[in-house]
């Protein structure tokens, strides 16, 4: 593979990094990456935008929005591109939201198997039916399929 520029073009990068380039220019006009202009106007962006593409991609992946990447990139001195010391520190901090998610995900995965597995397909056993509305109790939503952190059953 040839070594790449310092600067690359958005066509570079999108093709390097997997991003469209109408992917680079959302995020740039969310200040999640930024380019230089060249004296005929085009996009040069730095190669470390890659770790910084990277970083964006693995925080979407935990299910993290946009508006919590943009805040954690915030944090970084300068604008910096994240090395691995700040992956931890800022991953560390989704832990309990990463916990939450994952509990439950497997709430729902564990009703849903006994549901699709009693093979009625009826609400006569169902085990997620809320008969005569007795969780009202617990609040709006489904508490049954809610992670326990957030009041789930």
């Amino acid at each position: 593979m040839p070594h790449l520029p310092v600067r690359l073009t958005i066509g570079q990068l999108a093709e390097r990094s997997g991003v469209p380039p109408t992917t680079l220019r959302f995020y740039e006009e969310r200040g999640l990456i930024t380019a230089e202009r060249t004296s005929g106007n085009q996009r040069r962006y730095h190669r470390n935008t890659l770790r910084r593409l990277a970083f964006i991609s693995a925080a979407q992946r935990v299910g993290l929005t946009l508006t919590q990447i943009h805040g954690a990139l915030a944090t970084l001195p300068d604008g910096r591109t994240p090395t691995a010391a700040d992956w931890a520190r800022l991953s560390e901090q989704w832990r309990t939201e990463l916990d939450t998610r994952i509990d439950a995900l497997q709430r729902l995965r564990d009703r849903l198997s006994e549901c699709i597995g009693c093979g009625c397909l009826s609400l006569k056993s169902c085990t997620l039916q809320n008969h005569d509305d007795v969780l009202a109790a617990q609040g709006p939503g489904a508490p049954l399929l809610k992670p326990a952190r957030e009041g789930g059953v």
